[in-house]
């Protein structure tokens, strides 16, 4: 566990304190020291007590550091005091730089706020927590940055039910700076020449959802995705814009979301600590970071959050359950177009993780299966031939090389159409026309209470892509055919109803798919119908030329 933290601590406190010295966080409270508070004004208006002042105006000063070494009690005392009775913005702001000063200075002075709440039997966290509920942006976020010390640097553990709280806080805080910064950067890519009349066939799609592994990655996807590249490096970078010059005259700041990198890192910290983990997970967590990376937010939030799952991995059972949460292809589909070599990385980091930590060898098996139906065997060829500085690259590339491939020679086709049911992203792979594959399989579908077969139903009630639905039909008719209870199973699963309800589809090849499986729904003679499918396929409904049959594959 020591090498974990110590590997985790390279990581994190080193290169992340550097970038949050040049966060807005950070540049706010540098200018928030400079404006010193008139302390005796308080004592004079009786607003604080002679105790507290005292306390305060040497906290304040030069001698503070001797201070604390012989008022350490006193010291908390104080600053909680304050915390609670002041309600002025300016002077709340000046204390949480304070408190955040002595803390970054001597990691040891948390201790000093939770002694002080234990032997009053006191809870050290319900001032800090209600500091949440503040309107000012920097107020609440300077706060969080010290709950987050508080919870991971000091011997006692945060409570459960004020962790929850602060958790569920956090993933709030990320999923609305998440939205408007997306909100944002699509009006500064429009307002950079992106014209939807450009490009006809993407006005369904919001600018910024491109991690789907079923979207053509033709020339217009290619020109959105330079696009985000080029903002989010001028974000990255404060100076690009002012080197490259602005072709519209946009200034490259997002305005609505300052503090994102700031909750990004208090989750940095807090999943550090094991029972931190496993609370994040219940407050859904996961899927909220996983959904924030399928969209677009910068390198340097990308990197955070994708660190994020880095640290939750290391826990063997998180490692196992992780892509459930379909870690594997979001992960893959950045990786494959992934422009900074600190979120390649960690990435990398995180793919690793999920082959070496879980203690089930049949889990680490699909995890490889899952990557190489990702095509991650590619960006691993590809990044083979670029050169690192960094040998944590290097030998993971090659780590994960030899274990995909490994799993490759050893993938049976049922191994194959498990995990890209599991995936959810269905496209016509050889597996599923193999007439070979469902009589020798079919069956197995009934396996572990059906649930490939529930997976597939469910992909029918929730999916929007033509492709899914349409390899999704066409798999429980073939499974129906091949089966001899199919029938009865699949009504008892709702899915005869699904399908039928497809044959309304506004995708014709959605359509088709459908009326083949209800044919196989319906039908009770096999020999007949396997014919009559036969004649279908030489000529299609609709097809003229007779030689192709209407079909997600074509």
């Amino acid at each position: 566990m020591a090498n974990i933290d110590e590997m985790i601590s390279s990581h994190l406190d080193d290169k992340i304190d550097m970038i949050a010295a040049t966060s807005v966080l950070q540049q706010q409270a540098s200018d928030i020291r400079t404006q010193k508070i008139n302390w005796q004004s308080y004592q004079q208006s009786q607003m604080i007590s002679n105790e507290d002042y005292n306390a305060i105006t040497a906290l304040d000063g030069e001698k503070k550091s001797q201070y604390l070494k012989d008022n350490q009690y006193q010291g908390a005392k104080t600053f909680l005091s304050l915390l609670s009775h002041v309600s002025k913005d300016t002077t709340i702001q000046y204390l949480l730089v304070m408190i955040d000063d002595l803390l970054t200075e001597d990691r040891t002075r948390v201790d000093m706020f939770l002694d002080y709440a234990s032997k009053r039997k006191e809870t050290v966290w319900g001032p800090f927590l209600s500091l949440l509920n503040r309107s000012d942006g920097f107020i609440i976020h300077m706060t969080s940055r010290i709950i987050a010390k508080l919870a991971c640097w000091g011997n006692d553990q945060m409570p459960k039910s004020d962790l929850n709280f602060y958790l569920q806080w956090l993933k709030d805080q990320l999923t609305l700076s998440a939205a408007a910064y997306n909100k944002e950067l699509e009006e500064i890519i429009k307002n950079r020449g992106y014209k939807e009349k450009d490009h006809p066939h993407q006005h369904h799609m919001h600018l910024f959802h491109f991690h789907h592994h079923h979207q053509n990655k033709d020339q217009q996807q290619n020109v959105i995705v330079e696009k985000y590249r080029e903002v989010s490096s001028a974000l990255d970078d404060p100076n690009h814009g002012e080197r490259a010059g602005s072709p519209s005259g946009v200034h490259l700041k997002i305005t609505d979301n300052e503090y994102i990198q700031s909750v990004g890192r208090c989750l940095q910290m807090m999943l550090r600590v094991d029972e931190y983990r496993f609370a994040f997970v219940t407050v859904d967590g996961i899927s909220t970071l996983i959904s924030i990376l399928s969209s677009r937010v910068n390198f340097q939030v990308q990197y955070q959050l994708v660190f994020c799952l880095w640290v939750l991995t290391f826990n063997p059972l998180l490692a196992e359950k992780m892509n459930k949460f379909n870690v594997i292809p979001i992960l893959a589909d950045i990786l494959s177009d992934c422009a900074k070599e600190k979120v390649t990385r960690i990435i990398l980091a995180v793919f690793r993780n999920l082959i070496e930590k879980p203690d089930d060898p049949q889990v680490a098996k699909e995890h490889c299966i899952a990557m190489v139906q990702c095509k991650v065997l590619k960006q691993l060829s590809i990044l083979e031939q670029r050169r690192f500085d960094d040998e944590d690259i290097t030998s993971d590339v090659e780590f994960l090389t030899e274990k995909l491939q490994t799993s490759v020679q050893d993938l049976s086709s049922f191994d194959e159409y498990a995990t890209e049911i599991k995936s959810g992203r269905l496209e016509w792979s050889p597996v599923h026309k193999s007439a070979k594959f469902w009589r020798e399989n079919a069956q197995r579908l009934n396996e572990k209470n059906y649930e490939l077969l529930r997976i597939l139903i469910h992909l029918l009630d929730t999916s929007r892509d033509p492709l899914v639905l349409s390899v999704a039909s066409y798999d429980i008719g073939e499974y129906v055919r091949h089966f001899p209870r199919g029938k009865h199973v699949i009504e008892q699963l709702n899915g005869k109803q699904l399908v039928m309800q497809l044959l309304g589809h506004d995708d014709p090849n959605v359509r088709y798919e459908a009326l083949l499986a209800v044919q196989k729904l319906m039908v009770h003679n096999w020999e007949y119908l396997g014919k009559q499918l036969e004649k279908d396929s030489e000529k299609a409904p609709g097809d003229k030329e007779g030689g192709k049959v209407i079909s997600g594959k074509a």
